[in-house]
């Protein structure tokens, strides 16, 4: 009798709320653009390496995250989409001007620039971070900068060579998940209590540097360790925070563990706000550099009325009155 072969273990079908609509008109006209710039400057995105859901939302409206030391990383996280090398070619040297023509193209107001883990360079590619961060920064000096960065291996002094006189607005870098999933969820490479040190000594560094991380809901945490995790993020220094929801970029990839409803993150967000964070991004479609612009705006900004979809967002009193709902129900 012939064998049955094996079946793949099923997906959850994603809740309603996370239903989103592609541009039109002069909303495509715009994604085209971007989409252009980034191609005929050669560059990466993690919103198309990492297939972020949020991408035509994000081009439409003329922001990107751009990916810069190659586009393949050399740790295997299991929740990541982006591909996996364990000798990643070399850096290219013509990529930091490479990226100030892009963002100067884009007329953009605020630019993320994430990275890939480089371990085998010995700075963790700490220099050209600083150098791609230059670039664009002698180009287009009203664009607000954030770098979303590695843990470059917990090296500090590779963190104090890429902050030493940065013009960056704003430094991030993912906790991804709560310590207990740590094994689970990331690289052995990578831990919570490494993320959180290289978090706490940017803020030491250079205390006019906005600090941020982000939290993944989804991997087998329960809302009690969200909330500790939180604490742990705010002890550490840390100013913007933000909380979506995980969604397994295939089969072999971790699968999802739940779908929190949309109030869940609005408690999350609160909660935040209590403990102390300057600002808060959280709901289901939330992802670490979603509208990060906006978020750093309204922070800085009592008076930004921007509102953004999927998500809602909370800025410390007295800077804001009632919450501020990013989530909206026009069409």
């Amino acid at each position: 009798m012939a064998s049955k072969a094996k079946s793949s273990p099923s997906r959850r079908r994603l809740p309603e709320w996370f239903r989103t609509s592609l541009p039109t008109g002069e909303q495509q006209a715009v994604f085209n653009t971007t989409k252009s710039a980034v191609k005929d400057n050669k560059l990466h995105t993690v919103c198309e390496e990492a297939r972020c859901p949020n991408i035509h939302e994000c081009w439409a409206s003329g922001d990107a995250t751009f990916m810069v030391a190659g586009q393949e990383c050399t740790r295997g996280c299991r929740f990541c989409a982006v591909g996996t090398i364990k000798r990643p070619p070399p850096l290219d040297p013509e990529e930091p001007a490479h990226l100030a023509q892009a963002v100067a193209s884009m007329g953009l107001r605020h630019a993320v620039i994430t990275v890939v883990n480089r371990d085998d360079l010995a700075d963790s590619g700490a220099d050209h971070y600083k150098r791609c961060i230059a670039a664009v920064h002698a180009t287009s000096p009203e664009v607000t900068l954030e770098l979303l960065c590695s843990d470059l291996a917990g090296d500090h002094e590779a963190l104090a060579h890429l902050l030493d006189m940065s013009p960056l607005s704003v430094f991030a870098h993912n906790v991804e998940c709560v310590p207990r999933l740590d094994k689970m969820v990331r690289d052995a490479r990578a831990s919570f209590t490494q993320s959180l040190e290289i978090l706490r000594e940017a803020k030491r560094l250079r205390p006019d540097i906005v600090t941020k991380s982000s939290l993944m809901v989804g991997v087998g945490e329960t809302d009690e360790e969200i909330d500790q995790a939180l604490a742990m993020l705010r002890d550490a220094g840390v100013d913007l925070v933000t909380i979506g929801q995980y969604l397994a970029p295939s089969a072999q990839h971790l699968a999802v563990d739940r779908f929190p409803e949309p109030d869940r993150y609005d408690a999350w967000a609160d909660l935040a706000i209590e403990l102390g964070f300057s600002g808060v991004a959280s709901g289901p479609l939330v992802r670490s550099s979603y509208k990060a612009g906006l978020l750093l705006r309204k922070t800085l900004d009592a008076e930004n009325e921007e509102t953004m979809l999927g998500a809602y967002v909370r800025v410390t009193p007295p800077q804001n009155g009632p919450p501020t709902p990013l989530k909206t129900d026009e069409p």
